[in-house]
């Protein structure tokens, strides 16, 4: 059977879609090609070599986000596109922020992303633009890898918001009526259930603003 690096990635990326990445192994991988597991590595070094490939798959994805003639609006189209694409991919989550993402896609993706946000106002220098691209990446991060676990969370106890608020409900609510907490007291009681893909939306158009402006 034919093999390639592009279809090597492809299947990992599906077995770690189900499995998630502690399910990926070499051995699981040759059996869902067909073919022995000495033969991955006729193409694959090690496992990091194997991750690095799948990663840039990710952002062969990530890459086709919509390019706008405004910086402002490519922007917002590549973070929300890695939203998606992590969604889909939640392992993905967990290989963000590591050691740096250097394949000709993620490259691509880095590039448009500095690119747009180098014709921001507010970007006088090679150091403003280190600084901004910074700030908006640890808060991309941040975010997904937050409503990953919290999707992962759900999943796996079966605890939906509903379950949880009659589980931890008695206990807030004896917390909450000493009056120690009047703001958390406010924001769980008046606070609305936000929508993740708003909430993400609305925060990273308030980061964007707080340091282009």
């Amino acid at each position: 059977m034919p093999l390639s690096r592009a279809k090597i990635a492809a299947a990992a990326i599906q077995l770690a879609d189900v499995h998630g990445l502690d399910g990926l192994s070499v051995r699981k991988l040759a059996k869902e090609l067909g073919v022995g597991p000495m033969r991955l590595y006729d193409y694959v070094v090690n496992r990091s070599e194997l991750l690095d490939l799948m990663v840039d798959a990710i952002y062969a994805q990530i890459a086709e986000a919509d390019q706008h003639s405004q910086w402002r609006a490519t922007v917002l189209a590549i973070y929300h596109r890695t939203r998606d694409a992590t969604l889909d991919h939640e392992w993905f989550s967990d290989l963000l922020g590591g050691r740096p993402h250097l394949g000709p896609h993620a490259l691509a993706v880095g590039e448009s992303t500095a690119a747009a946000l180098s014709q921001a106002p507010a970007v006088r220098d090679i150091d403003d633009l280190q600084r901004i691209v910074g700030a908006l990446n640890a808060f991309v991060i941040g975010a997904l890898r937050r409503e990953v676990t919290e999707r992962r969370t759900a999943r796996t106890t079966g605890t939906d918001v509903t379950t949880w608020q009659k589980t931890l409900g008695p206990y807030l609510t004896r917390m909450l009526k000493t009056g120690r907490y009047p703001t958390v007291a406010r924001l769980v009681i008046d606070g609305a259930h936000l929508n993740p893909e708003e909430t993400f939306h609305h925060n990273l158009i308030t980061i964007l603003d707080g340091i282009t402006s």
